[in-house]
C-alpha cells in the first residue's frame, strides 16, 4: 500500500511531445511546483507529422494556447475529418469520420438516414455523414469557413490539426516551459528506489536528482514504470493487428489540391498508409504487422504506393518504427506515473497518438486539486485511463472487424478474428461505446447517438435497419415509409444549403497561406 503523496517537486524523464506537453500542463496549472525535465541528448525523434482529433483543443484551452500562437512555427494545418480508403473492400471507396457534432432532424433521430437508404439503395454510404455533419461541406470543397450560418458548427470547437510533432515539442519548450522548467540534457545512469517508489536518479553527468513525483515520458521503453517499477504490460494484439511502421516525408506535387483538411488512411495488402498534409510537406507512413510481411517487403510495398500516387521518393529518408501495442495494468504506481507511449499505445489509426497524452494529463491534473494524493486517487486514475484506452482500442478495432476484405492472409485473419473473446477477457468492469452500439443494433434496430461509431458503421455498410428488421419490429408485412418522406427530403435540402453557405469561402490552401503562414 502506497502512502499519501504530497507533490511539490516533479521530475519528468523524457522530452518529445509527451514530455513537453506534460511540462506545459504543470507550468500553466501549477506554477508554484518545481519541475525538472531530463532529456537524453542521444535519442532521435521521428518527427514525421502528427495528426490530432478535435479533443486536442480541450487541452489547448486548458493550458491557454491559441491557434495563432503555435501554428506558423509548427508547419501546421487544420483538419476536419479522418478518411479511410479501401478498408471495407478493394476499390470500396472512402469512409469518413468528421469532427463536430451531428445536426439531427426529427427529434434527433439519426436513424432517419437508414430509411432513405432502404428507399434508395443507390445512395452512397458517405451520404450519411454528408447529411448530418455540416463540416462535410468544408471537407467536400476543401474550404475554410468561420461564420455562423452552418448549424451546430463552431470552427474553434470542432476542428483539429496536422503539425510537425518535433517542432511542436520545441515550441512548447521554448515558449512556455523555459526557463520555468529545469531542463537537463543527460542520460539516466542509475535509479535508486525505496518502499515509496523512486528515491533519486543519478545522471551520467554526476548529478543526483530527487523528487516527489516521477513522470515517465521515455516512450516505448517505459524506463520508470516498466523497467524500474516492473508494472505488467497488457498487449492488445487480441483486437489490434499491427506492430511496425515505416515513416517518411514527401513533397507536394500539387499543393493547392493535395493540401486538404483530411488525414487519409489507405488500406494496402498488409496494413495501411497514413497521409498527413502539413503546410510545407506531407507526413506519411505504412503501418503493418511483421507477422504477415517482412520489413523489406513492407518498404517495397510502401514505396510502390507512393510512386503510384506520383510522389518523388528518391531523396526520402525512411525510418522503421517498432510499436508496442497495449497498456500497462497500472499507470500510477507509488510515486511513478507514465504519460504517452510509456503508458500505452493503440496504433496510429484514428489519430490517437496524442489522444491518450492529453486525456491522461487531464485526469492527472484533477488529482492535484487536493494537497495529498492517496491510494484511492491512484486507483481512480488507473481505472479512468484503462477505461479510456480500452474503449478507444475497441473503436479502432471496429475498422478492421467491420471490413470484408479477404484478399490477403492479413485481411482474412482480421475478418475471422474472435473479437468478442478478447474484449470479454480484458475489458474493464464499465465500458460503453462499442458494446452499446452492437447491442442496440441487435436488440433495438437502431444505433446510439455516438458520432464516430455511427459514421464508421454507415461507411462500412453496417446498418441497424433492413426490411426484415422493420417487419420484425412492427409485425406487419409492409412498412409505411410515408411519415418519413418529408424528413428525408429535408436531409437533401439541408445538405444543399450547407454547400451554398461555404461556396464562396477560401480554400484551405488560400486561408493558410494568407492568415496563418503569411506566405506572400
Amino acid at each position: 500500500m502506497s502512502r499519501k503523496l504530497r507533490v511539490n517537486n516533479i521530475v519528468i524523464v523524457g522530452g518529445g511531445t509527451a514530455g513537453w506537453m506534460t511540462s506545459t500542463t504543470f507550468v500553466r496549472l501549477f506554477p508554484k511546483k518545481k519541475i525538472t525535465l531530463i532529456e537524453s541528448p542521444n535519442i532521435k525523434t521521428v518527427g514525421v507529422g502528427e495528426s490530432t482529433i478535435n479533443q486536442f483543443r480541450q487541452w489547448l484551452s486548458l493550458v491557454k494556447i491559441k491557434d495563432e500562437d503555435f501554428m506558423s512555427s509548427c508547419d501546421a494545418s487544420y483538419k476536419f475529418t479522418i478518411r479511410f480508403t479501401n478498408f471495407n473492400k478493394i476499390n470500396s471507396g472512402r469512409v469518413e469520420y468528421p469532427f463536430s457534432n451531428p445536426e439531427s432532424i426529427d427529434d434527433n433521430r439519426l436513424n432517419l438516414w437508414y430509411f432513405k437508404k432502404l428507399l434508395h439503395p443507390e445512395t452512397p454510404n458517405t451520404d450519411y455523414v454528408d447529411s448530418f455533419y455540416p463540416i462535410m461541406a468544408l471537407v467536400n470543397s476543401n474550404k475554410v469557413y468561420k461564420g455562423n450560418e452552418l448549424t451546430n458548427f463552431k470552427f474553434y470547437d470542432t476542428t483539429a490539426f496536422h503539425f510537425d510533432a518535433t517542432k511542436f515539442a520545441l515550441w512548447l519548450r521554448d515558449n512556455i516551459c523555459l526557463p520555468k522548467v529545469n531542463h537537463i540534457k543527460s542520460n539516466v545512469k542509475d535509479i535508486k528506489t525505496n518502499d515509496d517508489g523512486i528515491e533519486s536518479l543519478t545522471l551520467d553527468n554526476g548529478d543526483v536528482i530527487t523528487g516527489d513525483l516521477f513522470i515517465d515520458c521515455t516512450g516505448f521503453r517505459s524506463m520508470l514504470l516498466g523497467d524500474v517499477m516492473g508494472e505488467e504490460f497488457i498487449p492488445y494484439n487480441h483486437i489490434l493487428p499491427n506492430n511496425k511502421a515505416w515513416a517518411t516525408h514527401v513533397n507536394y506535387t500539387n499543393k493547392e489540391k493535395q493540401l486538404q483538411g483530411v488525414t487519409n488512411a489507405t488500406a494496402l495488402k498488409n496494413g495501411w498508409v497514413w497521409n498527413i498534409p502539413l503546410w510545407s510537406k506531407i507526413g506519411t507512413g505504412y503501418v503493418y504487422s511483421d507477422k504477415y510481411t517482412t520489413d523489406e517487403k513492407a518498404l517495397v510495398e510502401f514505396k510502390k504506393h507512393l510512386k503510384k500516387n506520383k510522389h518523388d521518393i528518391d531523396d526520402c529518408e525512411f525510418t522503421n518504427i517498432k510499436m508496442k501495442i497495449g497498456i500497462h495494468e497500472k499507470l500510477f504506481v507509488k510515486n511513478v506515473v507514465a504519460v504517452g507511449l510509456s503508458a500505452g499505445f493503440i496504433e496510429p489509426l484514428e489519430s490517437n497518438g496524442l489522444y491518450t497524452v492529453h486525456e491522461f494529463l487531464s485526469y492527472l491534473t484533477r488529482m492535484f486539486e487536493r494537497d495529498n494524493i492517496s491510494q484511492w486517487d491512484r486507483d481512480v486514475y488507473n481505472y479512468a485511463c484503462r477505461n479510456t484506452f480500452h474503449n478507444w482500442a475497441e473503436f479502432v478495432s471496429m475498422h478492421y472487424a467491420l471490413g470484408e476484405r479477404d484478399d490477403t492472409k492479413y485481411w482474412k485473419d482480421n475478418l475471422n478474428r474472435e473479437y468478442e473473446k478478447g474484449i470479454r477477457d480484458l475489458s474493464p468492469t464499465q465500458h460503453h461505446g462499442f458494446r452499446d452500439h452492437i447491442v442496440d443494433k441487435m436488440y433495438n434496430f437502431r444505433f446510439n447517438e455516438q458520432n464516430g461509431i455511427n459514421c464508421i458503421s454507415a461507411g462500412y455498410g453496417y446498418f441497424p435497419l433492413s426490411e426484415n428488421t422493420l417487419r420484425y419490429g412492427t409485425r406487419t408485412e409492409e412498412f409505411d415509409y410515408t411519415p418519413y418522406m418529408v424528413s428525408i427530403k429535408a436531409l437533401d435540402d439541408r445538405k444543399k444549403a450547407w454547400n451554398d453557405v461555404v461556396k464562396d469561402s477560401p480554400t484551405l490552401y488560400e486561408y493558410l497561406k494568407k492568415e496563418v503562414h503569411n506566405d506572400v
